[in-house]
């Protein structure tokens, strides 16, 4: 990413993306299991805060612990893309998660239907 704020509304996207085609279905789906869903939006919200939330950090070293300021740079740009990678890694894998368990609460006819509207 480019910085924390476009970082932020990435996951925000993603996050409100998710939960809109989630709501969609909790509403207009017969026969799902709304309970399943409810739980599956509730993870994908905890997703996107827990990800914002990890993003708030910042670089706990100053210019002077290093031996000049290039050594500074690359030590500063290393941390944040290290963690910027493994927030957006956690942040996949509890998306995942909860599509898993979304995909879990659709009905087998309408999966089926989904599938045959998808290959025509």
């Amino acid at each position: 990413m480019a910085n924390k704020r476009d970082f932020k509304k990435s996951i925000d996207a993603i996050g409100g993306a998710i939960c809109n085609e989630m709501m969609i279905a909790y509403y207009n789906i017969e026969g799902a299991d709304k309970n399943a869903i409810a739980s599956s939006i509730e993870k994908v919200l905890g997703a996107v805060v827990k990800a914002k939330n990890n993003s708030n950090v910042f670089f706990d070293k100053g210019v002077k612990a290093f031996a000049d300021n290039t050594e500074y740079t690359k030590a500063k740009n290393s941390f944040f893309k290290a963690l910027f990678t493994k927030i957006h890694m956690e942040f996949g894998e509890e998306i995942n998660q909860a599509v898993t368990s979304f995909n879990k609460a659709i009905p087998e006819n309408v999966k089926k239907a989904n599938k045959e509207a998808v290959a025509k």
